[in-house]
C-alpha cells in the first residue's frame, strides 16, 4: 500500500578515479568460474556417450549429489503430479560431466 523511499546523492568530480591492478595468475578459479553451465554438461554427454540428456535430467542428478543452486519457482500445480526419473545411463553419464568439471 504505501512505499517510502530513502536516497543518499552525492557529488563527484569527474576526474577522480581509482586504479586497481589484479594479477589473475595468481588468484584461484571461484566457485561461480568453475561450474559448468547445463549447456556444457549436455555437450560433453553428447560427445563421450553419444545421448542427449534434458535440462530436468541434470538437474536430478545435481539434486541427488546436493548441488542446488536456487529454489525451483516452477512447481506443479498439484501435489501428486509425477516428473519423469532419469534413466541409470543417463545418472551415471551426467556424474561423470560433474566430475569432468570438477562439480562432485
Amino acid at each position: 500500500m504505501h512505499v517510502e523511499t530513502v536516497v543518499l546523492l552525492s557529488q563527484q568530480k569527474p576526474d577522480d578515479h581509482i586504479e586497481i591492478e589484479i594479477n589473475l595468475d595468481e588468484i584461484d578459479a571461484t566457485s561461480a568460474e568453475s561450474k559448468a553451465t547445463y549447456k556444457e554438461i549436455e555437450e560433453w554427454v553428447q560427445e563421450h556417450y553419444g545421448f542427449h540428456v534434458t535440462n530436468l535430467n541434470i538437474a536430478q542428478v545435481k539434486q541427488k549429489h546436493g548441488i542446488i543452486e536456487r529454489e525451483n519457482y516452477n512447481k506443479p500445480k498439484s501435489e501428486n503430479s509425477r516428473q519423469p526419473g532419469c534413466p541409470e545411463e543417463k545418472v551415471k553419464a551426467i556424474e561423470e560431466a560433474l566430475k569432468h568439471f570438477q562439480m562432485i
